[in-house]
């Protein structure tokens, strides 16, 4: 698939409104444009864990297939699949991202303590930057929830999102391994 783009200044979205994949225009604070655009403000947070991960090649990579999965999430949920234009014409997310996400999960959480408490936020910068960039994940979550509640949504997004918070929570707790700074909360403990 090739993508260009000629003109970023158009002046479409001036009065508040923007087309959605399928060229149908929609107010900018629809439900489905939020989903989208929390999808791409999930995407930017990752940027930010990658500014931290120039020395560990590996979650660097990974981070940066799961920007590009954000990308097809994005355009996923931009083009709504409709009569004239079935899901399987379209650029959809799938099962293999997901597969993809779990492995990772897995392969990352095996080299880690258990867990005997939620952590607090924080750690080391990339392992704070993927905690913010869980909860953006989780916001862009509820709001494809919401979404699927009024209109068909591809099952898949919901769960590769779903996934996707998993996993940087995991990939938060593999950047602080070893150097000291994961905090376990202590419920009360600080009365």
């Amino acid at each position: 698939m090739t993508i260009r783009i000629d003109r970023v200044v158009t002046r479409g979205g001036d009065e508040g409104m923007t087309s959605l994949g399928t060229g149908v225009r929609v107010r900018k604070d629809a439900l489905r444009v939020e989903a989208f655009g929390t999808v791409d403000e999930a995407n930017a947070a990752i940027g930010l864990i990658r500014l931290h991960t120039a020395d560990r090649p590996a979650e660097d990579a990974m981070l940066g297939r799961i920007q590009n999965d954000l990308f097809d999430l994005g355009a996923d949920l931009c083009a709504p699949e409709t009569e004239a234009q079935p899901q399987r014409s379209r650029l959809r997310i799938d099962d293999s991202a997901i597969f993809r996400l779990e492995a990772e999960v897995e392969a990352m959480n095996a080299d880690l303590p258990p867990l005997t408490s939620f952590v607090l936020p924080g750690g080391m910068p990339a392992a704070a930057y993927a905690h913010l960039a869980r909860t953006i994940t989780r916001r862009a979550e509820r709001l494809v929830v919401a979404l699927a509640a009024q209109e068909p949504v591809n099952p898949a997004a919901l769960r590769y999102l779903n996934r996707l918070s998993d996993h940087l929570f995991v990939l938060s707790r593999a950047l602080n391994a070893g150097s000291g700074r994961e905090v376990a909360w202590v419920p009360g403990g600080h009365r």
